[in-house]
């Protein structure tokens, strides 16, 4: 079986594209396979109303109405203790925590991704102008707008009301963002929303670099240090901050790619957890899409190898059989949706032009596009390929 894997990805390196022309048949390729699917969603949303954090409250909380606040995934009631402080149980989500807010940022990035695809995909301004409803009430309008900071994300009762590792909760800002960067050089933009949306990001990404929090999740040594950078670089593309950009790249090639890679391509951290099959998948995705927005013509992260041969091509070696026949998996399943992976993943539509093989793409259009299960959608931050290209 792995000699049949190694010609499979051997014969995959066979068909890669023969020039950097790869983006024209790829936007034709992602565009045929979900235009139909878009413009139907699009044209469902262009009456939605915004729901921001100032729609849910809860009680727990220890900010203020325009603060987000969620609770830790994997912590629930002491059987022993019930009022007493949570306790963990990796890789098992308390369905009673509060994510209201999470859903409605998730919702926010949905609405905006679909709403700027589906422009794209028309010249439709009435898509532009539905999508800024939502992203003025998130950033600009001091009625509904969300505090520029994660200062209460994934607290635990009894033990804090707000942790780093709670930043990776705003992953779902980055296709918002994205979208902007896109209206933004199609002069869709007017200077005031433009203005508006730079001050939220200059701010929110300020917080991310000198808050403690932000700096203990820089730091992380799993998907939550990938997904730091990942967030960071594209706040600082939209805001025009070179030097945390040239960190971020800097983080990938010194500390994301020598130590989090293993020798052979894996992610020994993530499949450590119980559920290693999905972290595996989420931080190669996060990694494609670190490599998606920082790479240049002058430094090309998908080629960037360590002095010790880790890079990009070998981690799509490592995890793409797995992709292509789940079942071939050598490590333990996940201990909770296990049946839901893989989906589309955004590593493969990433890499079929960061790597310019073919084969990523074709494995692509064979997955779901659409997922409907809560915690994949959590998961996958990148779900409207159309805004990247």
């Amino acid at each position: 079986m792995k000699n049949f894997f190694t010609l499979l990805i051997l014969f995959a390196s066979l068909l890669s594209l023969e020039s950097c022309s790869m983006g024209d048949p790829v936007t034709k390729i992602v565009q045929g396979q979900l235009k139909d699917e878009v413009l139907k969603r699009a044209e469902n949303n262009l009456n939605e109303k915004p729901i921001t954090v100032t729609d849910h409250q809860c009680e727990r909380s220890a900010g203020g109405i325009h603060d987000f606040y969620s609770e830790g995934d994997y912590w629930w009631p002491d059987s022993l203790n019930p009022e007493g402080p949570y306790v963990r149980r990796d890789g098992q989500t308390n369905p009673d925590n509060f994510v209201a807010h999470r859903h409605a940022m998730i919702r926010f990035s949905t609405l905006v991704g679909n709403l700027t695809s589906a422009y794209l995909l028309t010249k439709d301004r009435k898509y532009i102008d539905a999508a800024l409803v939502h992203i003025r009430a998130w950033f600009i309008d001091e009625e509904t707008r969300m505090s520029p900071n994660l200062l209460y994300a994934q607290a635990i009762k009894g033990i804090t009301t707000g942790r780093g590792i709670g930043i990776i909760d705003t992953i779902h800002l980055i296709e918002v963002v994205q979208s902007l960067l896109k209206m933004e050089e199609l002069e869709l933009l007017s200077e005031e929303d433009e203005e508006g949306t730079k001050r939220w990001i200059t701010e929110y990404l300020t917080w991310l670099t000198t808050h403690d929090y932000g700096i203990a999740e820089m730091n992380a040594q799993n998907n939550h240090g990938t997904c730091w950078v990942m967030q960071a670089a594209i706040f600082a593309k939209y805001t025009g901050n070179e030097e945390v950009l040239d960190l971020c790249t800097d983080r990938y090639k010194t500390i994301l790619l020598p130590d989090q890679m293993g020798t052979d391509g894996s992610f020994p951290r993530e499949l450590s957890r119980t559920k290693p099959y999905g972290y595996s998948l989420f931080n190669l995705d996060a990694m494609a899409t670190v490599c998606r927005i920082l790479s240049t013509e002058e430094d090309n992260l998908w080629t960037y190898t360590t002095p010790d041969g880790k890079n990009m091509q070998k981690a799509f070696d490592f995890l793409l059989p797995f992709v292509i026949d789940k079942s071939a998996w050598e490590y333990k399943p996940d201990v909770m949706y296990w049946d839901e992976w893989p989906v589309a993943q955004p590593f493969l539509f990433f890499g079929a032009i960061g790597l310019k093989n073919e084969t990523y793409l074709e494995v692509w259009k064979t997955l779901d596009h659409f997922p409907e299960n809560e915690e994949v959608i959590r998961n996958l931050p990148i779900r409207n390929p159309i805004i990247w290209l």
